[in-house]
């Protein structure tokens, strides 16, 4: 069975002649921001992708196909699109089987963009370990797919509302590599630092592509993490974050909402709180991410 890839024309022309690549996520336009400014950030993000000399990639499930980047139009249509479907690994077949429209996460991002030769993904935050999750086992796919598939994926760390200590265990246990980018503290998405040290430290994007290399080398699978630290001047401190995100946790857990809806309910219930300030953080944070890529994209041969 042929590949349901469809590529836009700027990627095909990019592929053609041999242009660094970026990859997108679709989720955080279709659940983690509201419209307009899931869109307007969209563009944005793009923008800063080929001002770092590489070409963005946008990746969404749509009509059966998996689109390896959105012109404009469809972009617009994307971030107005009611009921997308969060696509991961387990359900992203199906979704294409059916013609079920989706929006990808950082697991189905990467599988996409593996299967489309690219091999960096820039993001917000990827997933994790939930908070209770000896209990209810909610852990992300996306770090078993970091454990698999030869991505590096640059994020802002991962998401705050997650149990951070227990994500890192969890990469450390499946060999992936977690690298901080510029500093010794693993970042805390919204806030620079989480409190946590980093496994590892690179502070050049050279440096971290030809970690990705040797590591292809090598023959060991899957990708690596960059952990990015957000600008000084958007962050929002540890400190004032910590209570906002345990009052919206423990109102998750007394509505009983669970599974997926967990992290969107979660950034919602943060985004009231801090009166916008979270998101607007946020929208810093995956342009950040994206010039990052964008950089290491360049030393990839």
């Amino acid at each position: 069975m042929k590949l349901p890839l469809v590529f836009s024309a700027e990627v095909t022309k990019a592929r053609d002649s041999g242009a660094p690549i970026v990859a997108l996520e679709s989720t955080i336009i279709t659940h983690g921001m509201p419209w307009p400014q899931n869109f307007e950030t969209a563009l944005l993000v793009e923008s800063d992708v080929r001002a770092a000399g590489a070409v963005p990639a946008t990746i969404a499930i749509m009509g059966g196909h998996i689109h390896i980047g959105l012109d404009e139009a469809r972009l617009r249509e994307l971030a107005q699109m009611k009921n997308v479907a969060k696509l991961s690994r387990a359900d992203l077949a199906v979704a294409l089987a059916t013609g079920i429209p989706g929006a990808t996460t950082v697991a189905a991002t990467m599988i996409c963009a593996h299967l489309a030769g690219i091999s960096v993904f820039a993001t917000g935050g990827i997933g994790g370990v939930h908070q209770g999750a000896e209990e209810s086992f909610d852990i992300s796919a996306d770090l078993q797919e970091l454990a698999q598939t030869p991505v590096t994926v640059v994020a802002a760390g991962a998401k705050a509302i997650l149990d951070v200590p227990k994500t890192l265990e969890v990469l450390e246990t499946l060999g992936v590599p977690v690298i901080a980018y510029g500093q010794d503290g693993f970042p805390g998405f919204w806030s620079r630092e989480s409190g946590l040290k980093s496994p590892l430290r690179l502070d050049d994007a050279k440096a971290i592509a030809q970690s990705h290399m040797m590591r292809a080398n090598l023959g060991i699978p899957g990708g690596q993490l960059v952990a990015n630290p957000v600008p000084l001047e958007d962050e929002i401190s540890r400190e004032s974050l910590a209570p906002i995100i345990a009052v919206a946790q423990a109102k998750a857990a007394q509505m009983g909402i669970a599974g997926k809806a967990v992290t969107p309910f979660l950034l919602g219930e943060i985004l009231e709180t801090t009166q916008g300030a979270s998101l607007v953080t946020n929208i810093a944070l995956v342009r950040n991410n994206a010039r990052l890529a964008a950089a290491i994209a360049q030393h990839f041969n």
